[in-house]
């Protein structure tokens, strides 16, 4: 590639970049580690009509951003954000979906040697299928076994790799002797770009009900320190005005104030007995209890006997 070439080809990749980012008002800001040529097609593919994908050298990407700047400047905020293997997903659909799509695009691969660990490796309880000349290759892991029928079976659980730590050689040579592919790469999305703000990708997990939740309870500190304080606000006024409703009605109901409201509340205080015949009305109203199921001929004739007793007790000594 000429001189020439190259340099329009720059001209060409910061055009875009600023086309894409007054197209889009929302990126995943992904990281492509151990990523091959292959699985990232797949991905671009499985992307296709939904978002576009963004590569290319960090320093390209800066000097891009920081030309768009004066345009733009809420861009700004993705500098610090822009270190290690990195790339970005413009999208202008569901986030939450768009995430989904690129979470199923993983592919699994081999724990190799020097590698970071992604997660946790466990090995369960299980017959390997090697032989018995394998034994020192599992003492040297520290890893309980026994010959079963002539093959090695691991008795315990055991956590071979944790998340973080770099795997080792001898680690990495038994995984590929089980065949376990313990780890799967894809687009990995590290940061969040909305409309000027950046945050993390958990927050895509939170549900409408979390969200009404939280802002509910949000809701109520607020109304409980204001009434604390005596400071009147949106969320505090309702609970303000209740209170001072009941103020007034124990006012009207201790004097001969009244109003419409108070009326009621006069009339159950003058006459109690109205307002037991209310809660006898409604108890009323309430539907029936259900048939009990008719008594069998034992329980009538022990019903008769009680009966007859009750009969007899009433005839006492001094009637």
């Amino acid at each position: 590639m000429g001189r020439e070439d190259r340099t329009a080809w720059k001209a060409n990749y910061f055009t875009r970049i600023v086309t894409l980012f007054d197209q889009y008002q929302t990126c995943f800001l992904v990281g492509v580690d151990n990523v091959g040529s292959k699985q990232m097609q797949e991905i671009r593919q499985a992307m296709r009509g939904h978002g576009e994908i963004l590569m290319g050298k960090n320093t390209m990407i800066r000097k891009a951003i920081r030309g768009h700047l004066q345009k733009n400047p809420a861009v700004e905020k993705l500098l610090p954000h822009i270190v290690g293997n990195v790339g970005f997903v413009f999208t202008s659909e569901d986030l939450s979906e768009i995430r989904k799509k690129l979470l199923e695009n993983k592919r699994g691969a081999p724990a190799k040697a020097g590698a970071i660990a992604p997660c946790d490796v466990k090995l369960p309880p299980q017959n390997t299928g090697m032989g018995p000349e394998k034994t020192s290759f599992f003492q040297a892991l520290q890893i309980p076994t026994k010959i079963s029928r002539g093959t090695i079976e691991i008795l315990n659980d055991v956590h071979l790799i944790k998340i973080g730590e770099k795997v080792g050689a001898s680690e990495s040579a038994l995984l590929n002797m089980l065949n376990i592919q313990p780890f799967s790469y894809g687009l990995i999305v590290q940061n969040v770009y909305d409309n000027g703000s950046i945050y993390s990708p958990e927050v895509l997990d939170m549900t409408t009900d979390e969200l009404r939740s939280r802002f509910q309870q949000g809701v109520q500190n607020i109304a409980a320190i204001s009434l604390e304080i005596n400071y009147p606000t949106k969320a505090s006024i309702p609970h303000l005005i209740v209170s001072a409703f009941k103020n007034l009605l124990a006012v009207a109901a201790e004097t001969d104030i009244t109003f419409k409201e108070a009326e009621q509340v006069k009339e159950y205080l003058k006459d109690p007995s109205k307002f037991a015949a209310a809660v006898s009305s409604s108890a009323s109203a309430a539907p029936a209890p259900a048939t009990a199921a008719p008594a069998t001929t034992e329980a009538k004739k022990e019903e008769e006997k009680e009966e007859s007793e009750d009969e007899d007790m009433g005839f006492g000594l001094f009637d």
